[in-house]
């Protein structure tokens, strides 16, 4: 027993038994239970017969289904390319030597340690019809002359939810990117600027490049996160209006949970798992990158 233990590989097996065993419980078997709920007709209260694919034939055929992936792919695509360029821009900015800047690098993680719910009545109320604050100033300053319907016409209720939702993710792209542009040596800049770089080809040349494997993890999780959000889109707007910030997420709960139809419900659910997966292959191919950058060797 005793040179059981001392051999590493079974002693790292053991560790990994407690994670391994969370993991099988509060993933492996929901992520199965969804998929077998996929394939069948269960209501709530009946567990429902075998129908094979008539799930996704139906939802490929609903109109409601195609305008949530619409939505979707529109909310998380907008929403991830403006917390990168934001969230680079602000990694550069507190990158710098700034007054104050342990209290900005801070002050910025407010958006993301703040209660999603919270967040997302107080863009409710800033977002509401009648008492909206930004409707308000607008009037006051004589831009508008009558305020703005941001979550009842669906356009603005689909850039509304975006922006509320770039709010919060832009301080997560920011303080990992500025971790990452911290690990860059400054000498690498310097070198750059005794060969007479100018700062966008120190920018282009030596940041990006170093960078770009930070990039792939962090734009990775960031798709993640938008892509399955369901708590923004839920306090703020419930998919409405006509279901114009409808999500994949939300509308598979509707669908299961209010609407009583499991298997519809799962099968939503499930055709979000390709987008997932493609997300992590970004990332995936993201660290060959860095491990080809550290001189690393297929094997």
């Amino acid at each position: 027993m005793h040179r059981l233990f001392d051999n590493r590989n079974t002693l790292g097996l053991l560790f990994m038994l407690p994670a391994a065993a969370l993991l099988l419980v509060f993933l492996t078997y929901p992520l199965g239970l969804g998929v077998w709920l996929g394939f069948t007709d269960a209501k709530v209260g009946r567990p429902g017969e075998w129908v094979g694919l008539e799930n996704y034939v139906y939802l490929w055929g609903d109109s409601v289904t195609r305008l949530a992936l619409f939505n979707t792919l529109l909310y998380t695509v907008v929403a991830s390319v403006l917390k990168f360029f934001l969230g680079l821009w602000l990694a550069i900015l507190l990158n710098q030597h700034l007054p104050f800047k342990s209290f900005f690098r801070a002050a910025i993680l407010l958006p993301y340690i703040v209660p999603t719910a919270l967040s997302a009545i107080a863009f409710w109320w800033i977002f509401d019809a009648q008492f909206s604050i930004i409707s308000w100033v607008l009037t006051k300053f004589g831009l508008i002359d009558r305020y703005i319907d941001f979550l009842g016409d669906p356009w603005n209720a689909r850039w509304s939810v975006i922006a509320a939702n770039v709010w919060r993710g832009v301080p997560f792209v920011a303080i990992t990117l500025l971790a990452g542009l911290q690990t860059i040596s400054p000498s690498l800049y310097e070198a750059a600027a005794i060969d007479g770089a100018s700062g966008w080809q120190r920018f282009w040349h030596v940041t990006l490049p170093l960078l770009t494997p930070i990039i792939a993890v962090v734009m990775t999780f960031s798709v993640l996160f938008t892509f399955t959000d369901f708590q923004l889109i839920y306090v703020i707007t419930r998919g409405g209006p006509l279901n114009s910030t409808h999500l994949m997420a939300t509308l598979s709960f509707q669908r299961a949970i209010p609407g009583g139809a499991l298997g519809e419900g799962a099968a939503i659910a499930i055709a979000m798992v390709p987008f997932l997966l493609a997300a992590i292959l970004f990332s995936y191919f993201g660290l060959q990158r860095r491990a080809w950058q550290q001189g690393a060797t297929d094997r």
